[in-house]
């Protein structure tokens, strides 16, 4: 499992222009589920969305975790976060998950983020989305459950 987190001031997602999800500050995770994703990979992301130091102290210091910041988190399912570009030029989704498969692990994620205490919005799996992100920073984080990277 792939994510892309972004430290956010005010962020939403709209769908058909309505707002499906908003958050005032916090991260926004973009979250892809590859075909070989399991619970496992879930529970992984989660803790380390929760857990990551990136918001600001009262020094400056990049020192606090979400938790400890109060943030929020607006998390949007991304399959293009499996593309492989690496022949052509048009990307390969093979690796992603089927999106049975994938609405489930992103529900699961969204839950396991919930469970810590945390307000959890979301954008609508499959569907075309818009979304506009406050990157605070700016700051943005990969990371990979299987830790490619």
């Amino acid at each position: 499992m792939r994510a892309v987190v972004q430290r956010a001031g005010k962020s939403l997602v709209e769908v058909d222009g309505a707002v499906v999800g908003e958050i005032n500050r916090g991260l926004v995770v973009f979250a892809g589920i590859g075909e070989d994703d399991g619970e496992e990979d879930c529970r992984y992301l989660a803790d380390k969305i929760a857990g990551l130091r990136i918001f600001e102290d009262e020094t400056g210091k990049m020192n606090l975790s979400l938790e400890e910041a109060g943030g929020e988190v607006l998390c949007i399912s991304q399959f293009t976060l499996y593309g492989d570009c690496r022949k052509g030029r048009r990307p390969s989704f093979i690796n992603a998950a089927s999106p049975e498969k994938a609405v489930y692990l992103y529900e699961k994620l969204c839950s396991l983020l919930a469970d810590k205490g945390l307000k959890v919005a979301r954008g609508k799996f499959q569907a075309k989305m818009r979304v506009k992100v406050d990157n605070d920073g700016p700051v943005t984080i990969l990371l990979d459950s299987r830790k490619l990277f």
